[in-house]
Order: C-alpha cells, then sequence, then structure tokens
C-alpha cells in the first residue's frame, strides 16, 4: 500500500546530520551564538547551539532569555541530533515522525518572546509524544500498519494544553505496538508500522514498553522531555530502563482524549525527563480538567497546580517512607545506597509490605475492544479503520507485509468479547471495581498502619498495584550495574493526587544523590562514531 507521507518521513529522517557529542561544564561555554537563522541547510550540518544530552529546562530557559539561542534554533538542533541518533549513526529508533511545522512553532514561540511573553518553562521547549497521542497534521498510529495514514481532526486534549504552555510539538516517538496490547510475548519498543527501538544504555537490553521511544529519545537527548502513556508500568518501566525520571499521575489528572486507549479504567499519560524539575514542568503544563473525559472531573482541586513550586532539596526532612522491596545483588546495593541518601535526607524509614499478588482478573481485555471502538469513532469519516475487528481482518490480510510477525492474540481475544452480553459485563464490572478496591485498600492500609507518606519500591516494583489502583507513582535514577552499565532506579508510590509530594521526595533524593548519566558516558562505544570529529580509523566504513 502506497503510503507516501510515512515514506517522505522516513526519508526525512535517514538524512545524515553532523552534531557533536562533546560534553560542556558550564551552561556558559554550551551556548554559542548563532550566524545565521536555521534553514535546511543549518539542520543538516550545524553544529548544536546547547549540549542537548544534557540541558535542562531551566538552562534552555537562560539560554532563551538570554538571546544565546532561539527556540528556531534549538528546534533545528534537535532535528539534527534525531537524523544523526535516530536513524543514522546508532540507529535508536526512538522517534518515528517529525512535525513538519515545529520550526514554525518555534518562530512564533520566538516572536512572543520578544514582545515580552513568556508562558512559562516550556515556552518554546521542543516536546516528542508518543504514538498513540493525537497531533493535528500527524498520524496518529500506535505502531500499527493498519493505522499509518489514520489522521485525528485535532489535537488531544494533552497537546493543546502543551501548546497553551508555549511547547513546541517537535514530533511522535516510536511505541510497542498498541501500548503492548497486540500479542503475549512481543518485544518491548517493537511496532509493525515502526520498527524495533534501541536502549542507549545497553542495545542487547530492552527500552522496555510500551513508552519506548519517549523513553530512549528522552534519554538520549532528543528532546528536552517527552510524553508516554500508562496502563501498567509503560512509563515507569521505560524511565528505569533508560534512567529517567518518569511519571505515571492519578488517573484524572491529565486528559485522555484524543488517545489510542487500552483501558479506560488505567490509562494516563504522563512526563518521561531527565530530571524532576523537567518532569515537573512537563506535568504542569499537561493537565485540566477536560469535559470529554469525565475522569479529569476527580482532578479539579489539582488541576493548574505548579508542580515545580514544591520542589525542596529538604523536602525529605521528618517525613516518614515505607519500604517495600528488598533486592539482591547489585540492584539491591544501589537501592541500599539510595535508601542510605534519603535517610541522610532526614527520611525515617520504616519496612512495610504491600502484597502485589493474587489481585482480581484483569479488565484490560474487554476494555480494550470498547475504548478503542469508541476512540475509532471519533475520527474523520476517512479514517481507514473504524473498529478493532477492521484491524484484525488488516492485520491477516498484510501478514506478508509483517503486521503480525509476533502475532494478534490480544488483540483476536479482544475483538471476541461480546461487551452487549449481560453476564460478560457482569464479570468485567465486578472485576473492574474488586480490583481497584483491594489495590487501594492494601495501598492506603501500608500507608495508614505505618504512619508513611510514600512507599518506595525498587525497579517498578509499584507498576501493577498503582495501575489498579489509579494511584500516582515517580519513578527516578538511583545508579548504574557495576557489571555492565545498565540503569537501575526506584518509585514512589502514593495515594491518589499525592504527585506533589512524590515528585518533592524525588527531588530531594536526586539533588543530594547526583547519580544520573547520560547514555554517552556509560556506553561512549555506541556514540563514537556519531560524530565526525572523530578520525575515521576508529570507525566502521
Amino acid at each position: 500500500m502506497n503510503r507516501p507521507g510515512v515514506l517522505s518521513v522516513r526519508r526525512r529522517l535517514t538524512t545524515r546530520a553532523t552534531v557533536h557529542l562533546a560534553s560542556f561544564a558550564t551552561l556558559a561555554a554550551a551556548v554559542t551564538v548563532a550566524a545565521m537563522p536555521p534553514t535546511q541547510a543549518a539542520i543538516t550540518g550545524s553544529r548544536p547551539h546547547v549540549n542537548l544530552e544534557t540541558a535542562t529546562i531551566p538552562q534552555l530557559q537562560a539560554a532563551l532569555s538570554s538571546r544565546k539561542i532561539t527556540s528556531e534554533q534549538l528546534t533545528a538542533d534537535y532535528i539534527a541530533r534525531i537524523r544523526a541518533l535516530n536513524t543514522s549513526g546508532p540507529g535508536l529508533n526512538a522517534v518515528r515522525v517529525l512535525n513538519d511545522r515545529a520550526l514554525e512553532e518555534a518562530k512564533q514561540a520566538d516572536k512572543e518572546r520578544k514582545k515580552g511573553t513568556v508562558r512559562g518553562p516550556l515556552h518554546g521547549i521542543p516536546v516528542l509524544v508518543k504514538d498513540n497521542i493525537d497531533v493535528r497534521h500527524l498520524p496518529t498510529t500506535a505502531g500499527s500498519l493498519a493505522l499509518a495514514d489514520s489522521r485525528p481532526a485535532g489535537d488531544a486534549f494533552l497537546v493543546e494544553r502543551l501548546r497553551a504552555a508555549g511547547a513546541v510539538i517537535l514530533g511522535k516517538t516510536n511505541l510497542t505496538e498498541f501500548a503492548n496490547f497486540t500479542t503475549s510475548g512481543m518485544p518491548s519498543g517493537y511496532s509493525s508500522l515502526g520498527g524495533q527501538v534501541l536502549n542507549p544504555y545497553d542495545v542487547s537490553q530492552t527500552p522496555s514498553g510500551s513508552s519506548s521511544g519517549s523513553g530512549v529519545a528522552a534519554a538520549a537527548g532528543l528532546a528536552a522531555v517527552t510524553v508516554g502513556t500508562e496502563t501498567s508500568g509503560s512509563i515507569l518501566s521505560p524511565s528505569v530502563a533508560n534512567s529517567l525520571v518518569g511519571v505515571k499521575p492519578t488517573v484524572g489528572l491529565v486528559s485522555r482524549t484524543g488517545i489510542v486507549p487500552i483501558a479506560a479504567s488505567q490509562d494516563t499519560a504522563g512526563p518521561m525527563a531527565r530530571s524532576v524539575y523537567d518532569a515537573a514542568a512537563l506535568l504542569t503544563a499537561m493537565t485540566g480538567v477536560d469535559p470529554e473525559d469525565p475522569a479529569t472531573a476527580t482532578s479539579r482541586d489539582v488541576a493548574g497546580t505548579d508542580f515545580t513550586s514544591g520542589l525542596r532539596e529538604d523536602a525529605l526532612k521528618g517525613v516518614r517512607i515505607g519500604v517495600a522491596s528488598d533486592p539482591a545483588g547489585n540492584q539491591g546495593a544501589a537501592f541500599d545506597r539510595a535508601l542510605d541518601v534519603l535517610r541522610a535526607q532526614g527520611a525515617t524509614l520504616v519496612d512495610v509490605t504491600v502484597d502485589t499478588d493474587g489481585l482480581p482478573p484483569s479488565i484490560l481485555t474487554y476494555e480494550f475492544k470498547r475504548d478503542l471502538n469508541a476512540y475509532l469513532a471519533r475520527l474523520p469519516r476517512n479514517a481507514p479503520m473504524r473498529t478493532l475487528d477492521d484491524i484484525v481482518a488488516y492485520n491477516l490480510a498484510h501478514a506478508a507485509e509483517g503486521t503480525v510477525k509476533f502475532g494478534q492474540t490480544l488483540l483476536v481475544e479482544s475483538n471476541e468479547i461480546d461487551l452487549d452480553d449481560p453476564a460478560t459485563k457482569e464479570a468485567y464490572e465486578s472485576d473492574r471495581d474488586r480490583g481497584m478496591a483491594t489495590a487501594r485498600e492494601r495501598i492506603d492500609g501500608a500507608l495508614t498502619a505505618a504512619n508513611v507518606s510514600a512507599i518506595v519500591f525498587a525497579g517498578n516494583g509499584s507498576a501493577a498495584i498503582g495501575a489498579r489502583a489509579q494511584y500516582p507513582s515517580v519513578a527516578v535514577p538511583i545508579g548504574y550495574d557495576p557489571a555492565n552499565g545498565r540503569p537501575f532506579g526506584m518509585t514512589f508510590l502514593g495515594t491518589a493526587y499525592t504527585e506533589a509530594a512524590l515528585l518533592s521526595y524525588a527531588y530531594a533524593y536526586e539533588q543530594a544523590a547526583q547519580e544520573w548519566r547520560p547514555p554517552s558516558a556509560v556506553n561512549p562505544s555506541l556514540f563514537r562514531c556519531a560524530s565526525p570529529a572523530q578520525p575515521q580509523r576508529t570507525c566502521a566504513p
């Protein structure tokens, strides 16, 4: 099937560009003055104006405010870096499509800044969103060949919020197809349309999913920050695997309107970033009460919160934190060091037990068909797919093109659900309500019994039970395996709408521990030949 729009984007992403990966000691050393506005030539061959792999949003804003760089130049630099690292160079394959209008959006942000209007921390900052989130003028594919030409009528609500905050929508990231609800056993980060995402810290290891592209793009500095989505672990797991701060919000804090769903009972979008501040700034911009998503009505008292305002280095002082994990080996050593940092910052740690097993049966199979069909029904009348049944049939008819390389067992199982059968609906509702109540009782019970404000888990251990409870978690890096450099992380779990507190604890830990390192420092061989400054004799032809 001929898809010129998709193919032209692929050609754009395969253009080789010049990019320098050298680290800079300070922001002043990282920023240079551009001699001319960016052009296509500048995008494909210029030296970046900042160290994109390590630059934080405050550093970028400082450079923009001092006019040492423009948003247009910054956006061009990110495009150049994407072209050098995403398909060329190490071929991370994290970015699926670029927004052709990104430079124009950046120019508009520059015009507003010149007139004295700066909307907030994200003003003029390039952001990548997962390719199950609607962005006007771009297809929303969920990584599926069946949806390669599926274009929404407009932006998702959260994208509208990002634009209102002044962000530049740089493009969309690859993902595990249908957010890892295609089949059992499919590799994380693989999609029939986008191919396989690679982990920049260790390409032999999973980038984890389903927000694999968002995780890798944030880790490798292909955008300042990225947006992922989670049903059960799809933000937290790739955040841990890619040494990121990831926020899985309370269900209802961020609108799901305009997002290809798995299950409304558990779905949410959230930030993925290299620092807690950046994640908090992105979350601030994403929230809002959406009349089309009833769950957001529960966030009315929290929406609009500036989550950066509560970030303090002494936020752990006098706080009681529950500890629910006791890992072994190198992960255990890293987790123990992290706990020592929490204690040193004034936290009292209390061992707690949170039973994460034996929850009622999953409700995803039932909700996927119901919610995906509802999403597809919202699309313009010329949309290529109208129902899940259409997608299953398309995949079978186009198997030779790779639509079902790993199968589509989950799609078929969900498609066979009879949503109109009273007994099926009754069983689903029972499992949904009991699952949510049980998960909340276990988490709230542990918090109350130990009189703790949050519970910390090694890795993404809070993901499954937090998802069923609809409760928030924040992942933060805690180091790297000395045997192979693979990242370790931990997650803070809390009750509903405690994102501000969880972010403040993560920030206090992060500032004290200073554990994060960029991929090129941990895995230098992957990036060595991406820079033309290296002698050719050290690199393959």
